[in-house]
């Protein structure tokens, strides 16, 4: 049977309707007051397969806070990807997507961390920051209802840590061997993306 890596993460910010853009709908949101946060439950049932795979796709589950729609709005639907390839070759997409209805209208929350190596050591908002839209619609294609940026903060992240679960593992060793896996499948993303820069520096130095 084959093992698979489970977690949840809540990740939360200031979000506004009226707005296209996140940076605008996260200013718009602080202005009005506005949050949205996302509970998401992301499930890997098979972590071979996922790492095999170029886009690395899970499942998602989740709910949704957002006052002008409501509260505990549980999605029907969902898309998770980590470190999907992007359109530029220096970054990666983390992918966080929601389908669900209010009051018999479909909405769609699209939301993507990217990764990539910019000017200073990002890695931390890159990893932790979600660009996100709402959707008036079935998919991320139907027109852009609103927007804003959610974020996960320190003490956000070491709760994510404590839910992480190992599935399908028959043994102690098998739960062991598949955290591993995980581990250092992440970690080897992120050196890919971040570790240029640094050896850059340290040879700047070496050479200084």
């Amino acid at each position: 049977m084959a093992t698979g890596i489970r977690f949840s993460e809540v990740m939360a910010g200031p979000f506004a309707l009226g707005v296209s853009e996140p940076e605008a709908g996260a200013r718009a949101g602080e202005s009005g007051r506005t949050r949205l946060t996302m509970h998401a439950d992301v499930s890997i049932p098979n972590l071979d397969a996922f790492i095999d795979s170029p886009d690395h796709p899970g499942g998602l589950a989740g709910r949704i806070d957002f006052a002008p729609l409501g509260r505990d709005i549980v999605a029907d639907r969902g898309v998770f990807n980590l470190f999907a390839p992007a359109d530029r070759p220096d970054t990666k997409h983390m992918i966080y997507e929601l389908g669900f209805a209010v009051a018999g209208e479909r909405w769609y929350l699209a939301g993507r961390k990217e990764v990539r190596d910019d000017t200073g050591f990002d890695m931390w908002a890159d990893t932790t920051t979600l660009l996100t839209t709402l959707h008036r619609g079935d998919d991320a294609t139907a027109p852009v209802a609103g927007a804003g940026v959610l974020s996960l903060g320190v003490q956000d992240l070491m709760e994510l840590l404590a839910t992480v679960r190992v599935t399908g593992a028959s043994s102690p060793l098998d739960i062991a061997v598949t955290l591993a896996r995980f581990g250092n499948f992440f970690m080897g993303e992120l050196w890919q993306t971040y570790a240029p820069r640094v050896l850059r520096a340290m040879a700047g130095r070496d050479r200084g």
